[in-house]
C-alpha cells in the first residue's frame, strides 16, 4: 500500500524575488534572481542538480512554451528540465514533481521553479478571457456572463445566507481577512502591496461583484520563487536547518459540483477532500491545534474565509468568530498569511505556490525577513493553492515541518 513521501524529502534551499511590477525585467531575470538566492541558501553547486521543473501558466508571455528558456537562463545543460502547468497550483506542481523524483530514488537533488510575468500581458481577472484561459473556450463551465469575482461573490452570498450572516456581518468578516493581510504585508519587504488599510476603507471600497469590493480581490504581479530538494537523510550535509516534507496532495474536481445538487456553493469541495488526504499522509489528527502557520490561496477574501473551514481550522459555519477574534492574526492561535498572502504579497500565477512555501520554510527556520512577522516556535506549516472556479478547480495542500 502506498505510504506517501512523509519525511522522505527535505527542502534545503529556497529563493524568492520581490513580487510586483517588473517592467524592466524579463522572466529569465526573475528566475536567475530567485535561483541565485536559492543556491546560496542550499549550499550546493549548480552542477549537483540532477533535474528541474518549471511551473508556469501563461506560456505566451516572456517565459515560453517549454522549459528550454529556464534551462538557458539558469545555464543547466544536458539535464531534464520540464515545464508543468496546473493553473494557480503550477508552482506547487513543480515542487511536487521534484519531491516525488527524489523520493522515488530517481534523482539525488531536484530544483523546482515557479515564474510568471503577468503585468506584461494585461491580465486582470475580470475579463471573460481569464476564465476561458483557465478552462478552455469549449468548456461547459464557460459562459459569456461569468467572471472570477462573480463566481466567488456567489460563494460569499451563499455562505452569508446559509449561516445566517447579515450583509453587514458578512462584509465585515471578509473585510477583516483583507485588513489582516495588509497589516502583515507592511512587515514583508518582498510584498507587492505594503500599505495598511482600515476595515472601514475596505468596506467602503468600490464594489467589483457584491459583496466583494476592490480590497477583497487580489491583484496580479510579476515574480519567481524556487526550491532545491534532496533525500531527507542527506539534508544535513547541505543545510543546518532543513525543512522536511510531511505531505503533498493535489486534486482536481471533475466539475460534478455544478452537475448535481448536493454541493452547497459555500465551500470548495476539492480542498476538503485533498486536505483530508494530506492530514492522513502527515499523521495529523487535529489540524487546528497541530498546524503552526499557514499560507492559503486568498484570491478573494471569501476564499480565505471558507478555506479556513475546508482545512478544518474552524468548525463549519463558525469561521467568522475565529477571524474577528484574531485567531488567524500573527499573534493568534494559528497565524495565516504572515507575509500578506496573494492579496498583498502578489499573485504571479506560476510562482505563488512556491512563494507560499518560501514563507513557511523561513518561518519554520525562525528566519522570517522581519521579526515582527516571525511566528513563535512553529512546528508544522501548511500551504494551500486553489485554481479555477468554485465548481471546477485544482487544489493543493502541502505540509512541511522541522
Amino acid at each position: 500500500m502506498a505510504d506517501g513521501i512523509r519525511d522522505k524529502v527535505a527542502i534545503i534551499g529556497m529563493g524568492c524575488t520581490k513580487f510586483g511590477e517588473h517592467w524592466d525585467k524579463a522572466g529569465e531575470d526573475l528566475m536567475v534572481e530567485a535561483f541565485q538566492e536559492c543556491l546560496g541558501d542550499a549550499g550546493v553547486e549548480k552542477k549537483s542538480i540532477d533535474a528541474a521543473w518549471m511551473g508556469h501558466y501563461f506560456d505566451e508571455v516572456n517565459v515560453g512554451k517549454t522549459a528550454l528558456l529556464m534551462s538557458q537562463a539558469l545555464k543547466l545543460p544536458y539535464i531534464p528540465v520540464t515545464r508543468v502547468e496546473n493553473a494557480c497550483a503550477s508552482g506547487s506542481e513543480s515542487l511536487r514533481a521534484a519531491c516525488y523524483a527524489v523520493a522515488s530514488g530517481a534523482i539525488d537533488i531536484g530544483l523546482a521553479m515557479g515564474v510568471e510575468k503577468l503585468k506584461d500581458c494585461g491580465y486582470g481577472g475580470l475579463p471573460q478571457a481569464a476564465i476561458m484561459s483557465l478552462l478552455g473556450t469549449k468548456s461547459r463551465f464557460v459562459n459569456p456572463n461569468r467572471t472570477a469575482p462573480g463566481g466567488f461573490a456567489m460563494v460569499a452570498t451563499k455562505y452569508f445566507a446559509q449561516y445566517g450572516l447579515t450583509a453587514e456581518e458578512g462584509k465585515h468578516m471578509i473585510a477583516y481577512v483583507s485588513y489582516k493581510s495588509h497589516k502583515n504585508a507592511e512587515f514583508s519587504p518582498k510584498a507587492h502591496l505594503r500599505k495598511g488599510v482600515s476595515i472601514e476603507q475596505i468596506m467602503k471600497a468600490p464594489i467589483i461583484a457584491w459583496p466583494l469590493g476592490l480590497f477583497d480581490c487580489c491583484g496580479v504581479s510579476d515574480g519567481a520563487a524556487c526550491a532545491i530538494v534532496c533525500r531527507a537523510e542527506d539534508a544535513k550535509n547541505f543545510q543546518a536547518d532543513p525543512i522536511y516534507v510531511k505531505a503533498m496532495q493535489i486534486g482536481i474536481s471533475s466539475g460534478e459540483e455544478m452537475m448535481y445538487n448536493n454541493w452547497d456553493n459555500a465551500h470548495i469541495e476539492t480542498t476538503v477532500r485533498i486536505a483530508q488526504k494530506a492530514y492522513k499522509e502527515a499523521g495529523i489528527t487535529n489540524a487546528r491545534e497541530e498546524i503552526s502557520v499557514a499560507e492559503v490561496h486568498d484570491c478573494f477574501s471569501i476564499t480565505e474565509a471558507v478555506t479556513m473551514e475546508d482545512l478544518q481550522f474552524s468548525p463549519r459555519g463558525k469561521v467568522r468568530e475565529d477571524i474577528e477574534s484574531g485567531f488567524f492574526d500573527l499573534d493568534g492561535g494559528l497565524p495565516v498569511q504572515p507575509d500578506g498572502g496573494l492579496k498583498c504579497f502578489g499573485h504571479p500565477i506560476g510562482a505563488s505556490g512556491l512563494r507560499m512555501m518560501y514563507e513557511i520554510y523561513k518561518q519554520l527556520q525562525g528566519k522570517a525577513q522581519t521579526q515582527e512577522r516571525q511566528i513563535k516556535d512553529p512546528k508544522l506549516g501548511l500551504t494551500h493553492n486553489m485554481g479555477g472556479v468554485p465548481a471546477a478547480n485544482v487544489s493543493s495542500v502541502m505540509i512541511v515541518g522541522r
